[in-house]
């Protein structure tokens, strides 16, 4: 063993000493280990990892077969192309959504199979679109707390691990009965009053806490009612606003579980998606904040009927309320003050009321002839 130690000294000696040779002990490979905030101690620090700006990001949606994932996926595989965005969801995707693009299964529960997700995938930004909406929420608080809060705990802290650009929706409906509703800031009392908007500001927080405690590139917009042709509504409590399209076509008739006049602040699904472009291409050093007001309309009920009836006079519209979505509904902000926004990164909706409705009509109205033909 004597000879042997001897021998490997000799050897290393002669290797650092030769002329010829170009390798130094600083240059020796090391293997890093990679950790988790899980497993941190008080002193680490994350840092976002940079790529080049002629490189396309690598994006995974998570929650992807929900109302924004797939207008999402098409949206961001225009511009970086069909491969280098990959929709995921626990449910199976339909033939269309299946053969248009990277779908893979994706539990935001099972933390070992995010983890290989975005390490097989070298996944550089991830939005997380995996939530219960409000009115479902509140049916099953158990599932709601457990896909809202644990779930979104495995997000950040496979985004902080490794490096990635993490946008999480957040939603009108963070805030709270004790909130300024006409126009509410950015930055108020919030406090609301269904886990889904408690669940909304933990998000919030958690990941500017993790902006500022790890260096985590956390972006977060707080959507406004999203109002969708291609969809189907999906248990909120602003669902209303896309249902009143459907059954104006196919029957002429619409019953609406909210009061007539409940006012609340209202986008349509383009400008919705163009702005989570926008904020996640945003240079950092633009935003002011990491959570930030979005707004394009407000409207009340009565307002979106009256608007659709210059177009279809004969729709017939009744009020039925839910009490459980109506008080929820009154807790919500009726405006958004989105000055921020608009100041910091541009943003700038497109779409008003009347573009809405004739949007929303000429699409379900011509996605119903076709049905009808075939």
């Amino acid at each position: 063993m004597t000879a042997i130690r001897n021998l490997c000294t000799v050897a290393k000696r002669a290797l650092l000493s030769s002329p010829g040779c170009v390798c130094q002990p600083s240059a020796v490979a090391v293997r890093h280990i990679s950790f988790s905030p899980r497993q941190v101690t008080s002193d680490a620090s994350f840092h976002s990892v940079s790529f080049s700006e002629t490189d396309h990001p690598k994006v995974l949606i998570t929650g992807g077969l929900g109302q924004l994932g797939v207008g999402l996926a098409i949206l961001l595989r225009k511009r970086f192309g069909k491969n280098n965005v990959i929709l995921s969801d626990i449910r199976k995707p339909p033939s269309n959504v299946f053969h248009s693009g990277p779908f893979i299964y994706s539990d935001i529960l099972d933390y070992k199979n995010l983890r290989e997700i975005v390490v097989n995938n070298r996944i550089t930004w991830l939005i997380h679109y995996s939530a219960l909406l409000s009115a479902v929420g509140e049916a099953n608080v158990a599932l709601a707390r457990s896909v809202n809060i644990t779930g979104l705990h495995n997000i950040l802290d496979i985004a902080a691990e490794h490096g990635l650009r993490l946008f999480v929706p957040s939603t009108i409906g963070a805030f709270g009965p004790t909130s300024p509703r006409n126009p509410t800031p950015d930055l108020c009392v919030q406090r609301p009053r269904t886990i889904y908007g408690v669940s909304k500001v933990h998000a919030e927080l958690m990941g500017e806490y993790y902006h500022h405690r790890y260096g985590l590139d956390f972006r977060c917009l707080r959507y406004p009612g999203i109002i969708s042709a291609d969809s189907q509504p999906g248990g909120g409590t602003t669902d209303y606003a896309v249902q009143i399209f459907h059954d104006a076509i196919k029957t002429g008739k619409f019953e609406c579980n909210l009061k007539s006049d409940t006012r609340l602040p209202m986008m349509y699904i383009d400008d919705c998606l163009r702005a989570t472009l926008e904020v996640m291409e945003a240079p950092a050093d633009t935003l002011s904040m990491r959570t930030y007001n979005i707004n394009a309309m407000s409207f009340t009920p009565e307002e979106l009927a009256q608007e659709i009836q210059k177009q279809m006079p004969e729709l017939d519209v009744t009020y039925d309320v839910d009490h459980i979505r109506q008080a929820i509904a009154d807790s919500w902000p009726m405006n958004f003050d989105d000055s921020n926004a608009r100041n910091d990164w541009g943003w700038k909706h497109e779409y008003d009321l009347p573009e809405l409705v004739q949007t929303m009509l000429n699409y379900i109205g011509t996605e119903t002839c076709m049905a009808r033909v075939n």
